[in-house]
């Protein structure tokens, strides 16, 4: 039976935040309800590296007093937030993903963890992540990997990178998180894990004081249970302020549709809740169009593996091709990528992205946004997994053209897994990818749903 500490951790922010101002609940029970669900689930869930219990009922109580005094710095003030493992807090351990950095101490705080603090919140833990963050699936074989809560019989996979955060929003350990998007590692784990996601674009959000791993792609995101709560974690990240046009629904807008060539190898339950977000936003008042696209998003993905590969190879490619070292064998080669590529290659290779993303700003020109489904498959168990592939087939193509992208749950698949669309828009366009999730999360309601064993 649900109790009223499991209730308080299922609300949405943007309501916990109009309980805390209303005085109708305090920031220390919100905390304490939260770590008494951590102490009784990530045991199985291993969503979370570190948790701060002490730091965190301390700036909870801080922030009750703050209230009471009416001294509050903002709405989030004495809101919790989990933070993933490669977003540095001076003084913290930092591990990246991999168990060669377990005793890494920050020397600094992240740009984005001070704009949270500023606004008041209290960073709960730090979460898992693939190692260097390299990987969609959400593995990490020494530091372990996450257990995707929508499946409490199976262990699948969680995505990735950002595993941990995924894992902890939708288990209700963490009413919102932080994760980063290379090619795709915000909006993978949220598509599987039944979360909104928002793949920010390219220096929106500051990436000072966050491991690199491709300094030409890496960006920092929220992660939350509803569009609002990822809107409002976006504001304080970025200063933008989607929330003048966030309802104001998507009449008028012109949506592309996927190419059909683009279909295969998607699951047929994926396909069919991407239909049904069509049709949802077509009965919305939007236009539906097909459109031509200049190349094929394997090929996109393919040159955003060697852009990672590349900068990647020069941050830990002294590590990873060092076979002494305790480094997941499944990372190794996706770093390995860059070792051969020479400066002509890498250099021609950022030339050939400047003209695909002139190519397809023509075929898309008129176009609000463009859909896709956020991952061709539900979350597979992790036994299932072929390492030397992606989940990123989707996802990637976003990043080489330097778009943002919106993960919104909108349907179940094999096993009742989430599927999720990806509502992917021009750079800095990141309110118009709001304004589309918001209406179709309102006349859809999937973020209602949640795991039912946690």
């Amino acid at each position: 039976m649900t109790t009223d500490r499991d209730s308080l951790a299922a609300l949405p922010v943007h309501l916990l935040a109009g309980e805390l101002a209303a005085g109708r609940i305090a920031s220390v029970t919100l905390v304490e309800s939260l770590l008494a669900r951590i102490a009784r689930y990530d045991a199985r869930l291993h969503a979370f590296v570190n948790v701060y219990g002490d730091e965190a009922r301390a700036a909870a109580a801080a922030a009750d007093v703050a209230r009471r005094a009416g001294h509050a710095v903002g709405p989030l003030h004495g809101i919790p937030v989990a933070v993933k493992d490669i977003v540095d807090i001076e003084g913290r351990v930092t591990t990246g993903g991999s168990k060669l950095w377990a005793e890494r101490i920050s020397t600094v705080t992240a740009t984005l963890v001070k704009r949270m603090l500023a606004a008041g919140m209290i960073i709960l833990g730090k979460t898992h992540s693939v190692e260097f963050a390299m990987g969609s699936f959400g593995t990490n074989r020494h530091m372990g990997t996450p257990w995707n809560p929508w499946d409490a019989a199976t262990h699948r996979a969680p995505g990735g990178s950002s595993s941990g955060t995924g894992v902890a929003v939708a288990a209700r350990l963490a009413p919102w998180g932080i994760g980063t998007d290379t090619g795709g590692s915000v909006r993978i784990p949220s598509s599987w894990c039944g979360i909104v996601g928002l793949k920010t674009t390219v220096g929106r959000v500051s990436c000072e004081g966050v491991l690199p791993l491709s300094t030409t792609l890496d960006t920092p995101g929220p992660m939350a249970r509803s569009v609002e709560d990822a809107a409002l974690l976006y504001r304080v990240l970025s200063g933008d302020d989607p929330f003048p046009r966030l309802r104001a629904g998507v009449r008028g807008l012109r949506l592309a549709r996927m190419p059909a060539s683009e279909r295969a190898g998607c699951e047929p339950a994926v396909l069919a809740a991407y239909d049904a977000s069509l049709d949802l936003l077509a009965g919305l008042g939007a236009t539906v169009v097909d459109v031509e696209l200049p190349r094929r998003f394997a090929a996109l993905g393919a040159l955003v593996g060697r852009i990672i590969g590349a900068e990647g190879y020069s941050f830990v490619g002294a590590l990873t091709d060092d076979p002494a070292l305790p480094l997941d064998d499944d990372v190794r080669p996706r770093i390995g990528i860059g070792r051969g590529m020479t400066a002509k290659d890498y250099l021609h290779t950022l030339r050939e992205r400047e003209a695909i993303k002139r190519e397809f700003a023509a075929a898309l020109e008129g176009a609000d946004a463009l859909l896709t489904p956020t991952t061709a498959s539900v979350a597979p168990p992790v036994g299932s997994i072929d390492q030397s592939g992606t989940a990123a087939g989707f996802t990637r193509p976003v990043n080489l053209l330097d778009w943002c992208a919106l993960a919104l749950p909108n349907g179940r698949g094999a096993a009742g897994m989430p599927t999720s669309l990806q509502i992917a828009c021009r750079g800095n366009d990141e309110v118009t990818a709001l304004r589309i999730g918001w209406a179709c999360e309102q006349a859809g309601g999937w973020q209602r749903a949640a795991p039912e064993e946690w």
